[in-house]
């Protein structure tokens, strides 16, 4: 019989229903510069969760299942964004978006999808899990299986997020995908792609060559500011760069415009329902919360107002 390990107290418990605590926390261990574990357990013993730690990736998506299906009452992701997508994707395959309150305790290297709910730091995700306010968030479904919360990204965010050592992330934080980024730039080649975007008034077609394509549900790609996208609005946020000469996209970016509204070679959709298609021989990878996968065609839709998330004070239902 498989087994799931937890604390406070440290036992085996079966994976068969064993699991009868109402506050589970999915810990990965490493996750960032790979310091907090101790801490994590300590914050979260005093808290009444049971922690159940992951060895391996995918292990998240079986814990958080396991702790639906067993009736957990929360089930939070102690992690970065790819450990919050595994956990919301453990409680999807329990079908437990109903039963269940999501929760994260951030972690990662970036952590934006915390910062994007409002959650600020370990000890402020725990009071968030204890007394926050929750709200019912959207959530993003791509393909036969994909799913994320924060966002879907193909391009050359995506090629320098997988090229991104961990050493560089533990020694430059978020910096480090932005230098990576741009190393990789003048070597990117561009994608042809053709979009189609179901628009809330119309539909919206997009083809060309593209440098990046963004698609957020709880992020949006402004030019400075916060990253927050309206989550509850049953809307992608899809923010297309089409190619230019690297010394221009270069130039966009050290002035903080390259996703301005006055920028010639960005175009942003609104749609409940994107299409995505690649129009050479090679597939593409598609980033869902950090987590890479390879397509040739894709398309994203979005369920409304599905999850129940505690959320922090600076959460914003509607942002500007």
């Amino acid at each position: 019989m498989p087994e799931i390990w937890g604390t406070p107290a440290g036992d085996p418990v079966a994976a068969d229903g064993g699991v009868s605590d109402d506050r589970i926390l999915v810990l990965n261990p490493v996750s960032g510069n790979g310091d907090h574990r101790e801490r994590i357990r300590k914050v979260a013993a005093e808290a009444g969760f049971t922690v159940l730690e992951t060895c391996a990736a995918g292990e998240a998506v079986t814990f958080a299942r396991l702790a639906a299906k067993a009736g957990a009452d929360v089930v939070a992701a102690a992690g970065g964004d790819g450990t919050v997508n595994e956990v919301v994707r453990g409680l999807a395959g329990a079908d437990a978006f109903e039963e269940v309150t999501f929760g994260v305790v951030p972690t990662g290297t970036g952590n934006n999808f915390a910062g994007n709910v409002g959650v600020e730091s370990v000890e402020h995700a725990f009071e968030v899990l204890m007394g926050g306010e929750r709200r019912r968030i959207d959530v993003a479904t791509a393909g036969d299986d994909e799913l994320f919360v924060n966002s879907c990204i193909a391009g050359l965010t995506a090629e320098a997020s997988a090229a991104t050592s961990t050493e560089m992330k533990d020694r430059l934080g978020v910096l480090a995908y932005v230098l990576t980024g741009l190393r990789t730039v003048r070597e990117f080649d561009a994608l042809p792609l053709a979009v189609e975007a179901d628009c809330p008034t119309d539909e919206k077609t997009w083809s060309g060559e593209a440098v990046m394509v963004l698609v957020g549900n709880a992020r949006r790609f402004p030019a400075e500011g916060r990253s927050q996208g309206n989550c509850e609005d049953g809307l992608l946020e899809a923010t297309i760069i089409e190619r230019m000469p690297p010394t221009n996209l270069l130039e966009e970016a050290a002035l903080h415009r390259l996703f301005g509204d006055e920028t010639e070679h960005v175009t942003r959709l609104l749609a409940s329902e994107l299409s995505i298609d690649v129009r050479r021989d090679e597939s593409v990878g598609f980033s869902f919360d950090g987590e890479t996968e390879e397509y040739d065609a894709l398309t994203m839709q979005t369920n409304e107002r599905v999850l129940e998330l505690a959320v922090g004070e600076n959460y914003e239902p509607n942002p500007g």
